[in-house]
């Protein structure tokens, strides 16, 4: 593809996007989206419904539209989409409009990466072909012109697609499928269901494949890549990518295909074993790649397949190489009507990572006709992708999981003449949470107690509770007073855990793949905090507690009134050499005392919050009589209740009840 047209918003330029207003745009939908994997899917759902809308009410201009302008402008809209969500990173806007006068459909999008100009197809040394560079080809193709337009803080590309849509796709590889017939493929269509176990897959007749059918190689194919785009990038586990690549492939483009995945841990590709089979299982090799799934259109051929498969997986591929490779036959576990026919191999690399290797067979043929090779090999790549994005959202999942186990007590102490309930739910099940929560033996017959929530989420905050938790009960263990420890806690965050807590935190980003700035310096990392101490005594339990800018703790007495038993103070990692104070109070039999997070007090629905107007004390209120099992609970359920959607914040909350 050419150079990409481009201009300046204070440079006059042939391809600026036709103007808008007049009489001519009444048929228009705009809308904005999150810079994320769902956008692509959103915005062709969207332009879908539009044009239906348009041509159910008869704008002005509809006379123009077509089945076909309709799918091209379907597929424009979800490469620049995709594009703009790859590459610029940021949240989008969409305008499509249909221009009354002439018939022709304009599609916009917008993103606020002014700086990054989309990519085109100019390749990059890397494992094998570049991973991109076909979207804009084919918005080029089904364009009757495209540019790009820069302003302040944005860039717009867009794309004018003639009335009926374009004859031809000049320039543009054409793609194929034997079993694809109809056009604007959506998900049904490509996950086409496997013919009956006891009929084989029907041969193709040689003397068609060099003649596919053409409709479906000029549009229908297009669609299906969109689509495909779609599933894949939904799958968050390496083993289902490669199981909807099966069913993706077969028996739309292949009778059947196979997925190796590479272990990046362990090591690429084993050592030939003696005999050179190129297993790489032989004695003293690294561990090999492992053969994932196998797909055939017959279920009774899959068993006998992969057992062939497993015994010779693909040899490794030179960095140099690009495109498919031959791959042998193996005609031993097809039966008699698969004795003969074509295999090839396709490496799967993203970000110059090799990941693994896809093959598909047919029988019957002596190679693959080239429209074949050329849309599997695209899917190849966006499978490559899924494969990776996998991978990266594993390793997070993992390095999220470890740092959860650390900032959670493996188990919460039993106090002599107490009962104890707790309810912690992390609003992000798959990350560590802000929130956390201890409750442990101090020594000398006291016990201690805390809730805390830290500046933000994810591993900066994960790493903050890491220090801190150790800390409390250090301190808690050597004897000093609740108020001398917040002291410290305090100093702590001001000083050098601060700074350990930011570069631990750049580490964890950089293991799961998130962006690292070098140039980034420490941040002050803010705690608020309710700590306390736990004293029982014939009749009852002493508290001693200091609240440092966290909720206030309420008591429920054993005759209902509710009231709070602590102080406003400053939060943790604000002021240096600030000092706190702490209150003492004692829990009589039936006494209870409510300490929660934010998560419970901002409880919103609409513009309310769930403390408004003393709501959580109120709330607390109609719990008495109640146990601490109970009463936890019930606020937990009260507090879900207040919303119509759920809760957006990590909530905690712990009861301790003088029986």
């Amino acid at each position: 593809m050419g150079a990409i047209p481009a201009q300046r918003e204070s440079v006059a330029h042939a391809s600026d996007p036709p103007a808008r207003g007049g009489e001519g745009a009444l048929p228009h939908v705009h809308a904005a989206f999150p810079g994320g994997p769902l956008a692509p899917g959103s915005a062709r759902a969207l332009l879908r419904a539009a044009v239906a809308e348009w041509a159910e009410l008869a704008l002005p201009g509809t006379e123009f539209l077509s089945e076909r302008l309709g799918d091209d402008a379907v597929v424009v809209v979800s490469e620049l989409v995709t594009n703009a969500v790859v590459h610029a990173g940021t949240d989008i806007e969409v305008d499509c409009r249909l221009e009354a006068h002439t018939g022709a459909l304009v599609v916009e999008v917008l993103d606020h990466h002014p700086s990054r100009a989309p990519r085109d197809g100019d390749p990059e040394p890397s494992y094998g072909t570049a991973e991109y560079g076909r979207g804009l080809r084919l918005v080029a193709a089904l364009a009757e012109t495209w540019g790009i337009t820069y302003r302040t803080g944005a860039k717009t590309v867009w794309a004018q697609l003639p009335p009926g849509g374009k004859d031809a796709l000049d320039g543009l590889q054409a793609y194929a499928g034997e079993k694809a017939r109809e056009r604007g493929l959506r998900v049904a269509g490509i996950l086409t269901p496997e013919p009956p176990p006891n009929q084989a897959p029907a041969p193709v007749p040689p003397a068609s494949h060099g003649e596919p059918d053409r409709d479906w190689l000029d549009r229908g194919a297009l669609s299906f890549l969109a689509e495909a785009s779609d599933l894949l990038a939904g799958q968050l586990d390496e083993n289902l990518v490669a199981a909807l690549a099966g069913q993706l492939i077969v028996p739309r483009l292949a009778d059947w295909c196979a997925v190796w995945l590479e272990d990046e841990v362990a090591g690429r590709w084993g050592a030939p074993r003696p005999g050179g089979n190129g297993t790489g299982r032989g004695e003293g090799a690294v561990s090999g790649p492992r053969l994932a799934r196998v797909w055939h259109c017959s279920e009774t051929r899959i068993e006998d397949l992969r057992h062939a498969l497993d015994k010779e997986p693909p040899g490794p591929s030179g960095p140099d190489h690009s495109g498919p490779v031959p791959f042998p036959w193996p005609g031993g576990a097809l039966g008699p009507h698969g004795t003969h026919g074509s295999a090839l191999a396709y490496r799967l690399t993203a970000g110059a990572r090799p990941l693994g290797t896809l093959v598909i067979g047919r029988a019957g043929l002596i190679s693959f006709p080239d429209e074949i090779t050329g849309l599997v090999e695209d899917l190849s790549r966006r499978i490559a992708l899924a494969i990776g994005a996998a991978r990266q959202y594993a390793r997070q999942a993992t390095i999220s999981a470890v740092l959860q186990r650390g900032l959670l007590p493996g188990a919460v102490a039993e106090i002599p003449g107490m009962r104890s309930a707790l309810v912690y739910e992390p609003y992000d099940k798959g990350g560590p949470s802000g929130d956390f929560y201890d409750l442990f033996p101090a020594g000398d017959g006291r016990w201690c107690f805390a809730v805390g929530d830290v500046q933000g989420k994810g591993p900066e905050a994960a790493v903050v509770i890491g220090l801190a938790r150790p800390w409390l009960r250090l301190l808690a263990r050597e004897g000093y007073r609740v108020a001398d420890v917040l002291d410290r806690l305090n100093q702590l965050l001001l000083d050098d855990a601060t700074e350990v807590a930011d570069a631990a935190a750049r580490a964890l980003a950089a293991a799961g793949g998130r962006p690292v700035h070098p140039g980034d310096g420490p941040q002050n990392r803010f705690l608020s905090l309710l700590y306390g101490e736990l004293a029982p005594f014939d009749g009852g339990v002493r508290c001693t507690l200091a609240s440092a800018g966290h909720p206030l703790p309420l008591l429920l007495g054993s005759d209902g009134e509710v009231r709070t038993v602590a102080r406003p103070q400053t939060l943790l990692g604000v002021v240096e050499d600030e000092t706190y104070t702490s209150e003492t109070f004692e829990l009589r039999p039936g006494d209870s005392l409510l300490c929660v997070t934010d998560g419970v007090t901002e409880r919103r629905s609409g513009p309310r919050q769930f403390d408004d107007e003393d709501g959580l004390a109120e709330a607390l209120a109609g719990c008495a009589g109640l146990d601490a099992e109970l009463i936890a609970e019930r606020i937990k359920r009260l507090v879900h209740e207040f919303g119509a959607r759920p809760p957006e914040d990590d909530l905690a909350l712990l009861v301790l009840q003088a029986e």
